[in-house]
């Protein structure tokens, strides 16, 4: 395999689409005569260029998104919870569209599409509740007299910069709770699969929400750089690899921004041995390989306390054999990475594993697809025997790629858990209650599955990790989200009783 990059180009696309910006409610061209391509990652082609924006069109946006916050701000709850439920119709009405959006520019299978837009729908239908969601304290009679309160107010123009793996459900992880609070939103989307960014701002306009109030800007580190700067961009929301958050955090808060900075993962299952092994076996197909491993949240890491890495091992080669590899459209279990130049960098995993000494199982390689022999094929990759000195190990891969590291005792493995920079997500698989619950209580790591492969909260919860996973304060989604795109307030207040001083304080009297 060859690298191959896939620079920023001034051609058409070759169908001749060219996806622009959205500014003012509408889809608007670019006029900065930069672009980049496109892929199929299926067929390995370019179908469309997309837009990357200059400082002026930076700028325009942004002034868009201020324009029109005034307004929007003051507009009632109750109204701003209408466009949400109409919103929620909308996409579920229209979800499939959205997903095959999704396949033709990602990759990922049309299930594992429609799966990322049900857990983006469930942050829809939690911010329908934003009038509940926005309510203050009131404390009477805190002094004779005075009463002490507070209330929520959006913080103005946010800015939110989502990654390539998850293109609808990231940016619905952070648009419905600040469009609902009251806030405008500018979304930069990845420019690997930017179509999914155009679709929801179309969707919420048919909604009802005013032109402005929700801005696509595609770009690169222009556009970027632009938000993180910006003295009229109050907030930057971000997920991706964790140097870029660090550098996201760092620069937006040196510009005086609030920062959520969501980075990269680790995650480890540990697997104990009182454990269902089929059950295991199963979850570590699912969480290894789903969605050819493109997530944050996926399981790099198996870590097999002994004797049942062997047992463990055989059972899931034997399901990633079963795995069918190939076009999303076309019914399959995994389909292929983004682009050819990250599938490359990840199968550069699997020869360092060889000449580190670890053992390869199943080896994506040799992987024989269901499609276009042109496409970014890797197939599901099982690596045995991964030294924690290896890159294997210690580096976030993002792609299918499956280690086992094998130890003697549960605190072996928990030692190795937290001795991680990451963490973001775990799991541990067992029958034993009082190990799981040791476990919650003892492993630095931010979200836990028990018995669960990928421990993504529900909504009403909050999502985001510990450590090198997570800079700033704030998680995403749940109170943490309403508490991130919301100033507080807090009013202490007198008024002086009717009947007072002989003040004529307008109160009708029947003298």
């Amino acid at each position: 395999m060859t690298t191959t990059s896939a620079p920023a180009t001034t051609g058409d696309a070759t169908d001749g689409a060219t996806v622009g910006h959205w500014i003012d409610g509408a889809h608007v061209p670019s006029t900065s005569g930069r672009t980049a391509p496109v892929y199929d990652p299926a067929r390995g082609v370019v179908t469309k260029q997309v837009a990357l924006a200059d400082e002026r069109e930076v700028q325009a946006a942004i002034a868009s998104a201020k324009a029109a916050f005034p307004a929007w701000s003051e507009l009632s709850l109750s109204k701003r919870q209408q466009i949400m439920f109409s919103f929620r119709e909308i996409l579920n009405r229209d979800k499939a569209e959205l997903a095959e959006i999704i396949t033709s520019e990602h990759g990922k299978v049309v299930s594992d599409a429609l799966g990322e837009i049900a857990r983006g729908q469930e942050v829809v239908e939690l911010a329908t509740s934003i009038p509940q969601l926005l309510k203050g304290e009131f404390s009477d009679q805190v002094s004779t007299g005075i009463d002490v309160y507070s209330i929520r107010q959006p913080l103005g123009v946010v800015g939110i910069i989502s990654p390539f793996n998850f293109p609808a459900m990231v940016p619905l992880w952070f648009l419905p709770i600040a469009i609902a609070a009251g806030n405008t939103v500018v979304l930069k989307p990845s420019e690997k699969d930017p179509s999914a960014a155009i679709w929801l701002a179309s969707k919420f306009t048919e909604a009802g929400l005013p032109a402005g109030v929700f801005t696509v800007l595609n770009g690169d580190k222009v556009a970027v750089d632009g938000l993180l700067t910006s003295p009229d961009v109050e907030s930057i929301s971000f997920v991706g690899s964790t140097p870029i958050a660090q550098y996201v955090y760092e620069t937006g808060t040196k510009h005086g921004k609030r920062v959520q900075a969501l980075g990269g993962a680790k995650n480890h299952m540990l697997v104990l041995p009182d454990a269902d092994l089929d059950l295991v076996a199963d979850n570590a197909i699912n969480a290894g390989f789903g969605s050819a491993g493109e997530r944050c949240m996926a399981i790099s890491v198996v870590v097999a306390v002994e004797p049942v890495a062997d047992e463990l091992i055989a059972k899931i080669a034997e399901r990633a054999a079963t795995l069918r590899i190939g076009d999303g459209r076309r019914g399959c279990d995994m389909g292929p990475l983004v682009t050819e130049q990250h599938r490359d960098k990840v199968a550069s995993y699997i020869e360092v594993a060889e000449q580190d000494g670890a053992v390869i199982v199943v080896d994506g390689r040799t992987v024989r697809p269901d499609g276009d022999e042109n496409g970014f094929w890797l197939g599901p990759t099982l690596i045995d025997r991964v030294p924690t000195s290896s890159r294997v190990y210690t580096e976030e891969i993002f792609g299918p790629v499956l280690s086992v590291v094998r130890v003697e005792s549960y605190e072996e493995g928990l030692a190795l858990i937290n001795g991680g920079a990451y963490g973001n997500g775990t799991a541990i698989f067992t029958n034993d209650g009082g190990a799981a619950r040791r476990f919650q209580r003892d492993v630095q790591v931010g979200m836990i599955g028990i018995n669960v492969p990928i421990p993504v909260p529900v909504a009403y919860y909050s999502f985001g990790g510990w450590k090198n996973s997570l800079f700033g304060d704030h998680k995403a989604y749940g109170a943490d989200g309403v508490s991130f795109f919301t100033r507080q307030k807090a009013i202490t207040s007198r008024w002086l009783d009717p009947s007072h001083g002989g003040i004529n304080l307008g109160f009708p009297s029947n003298g």
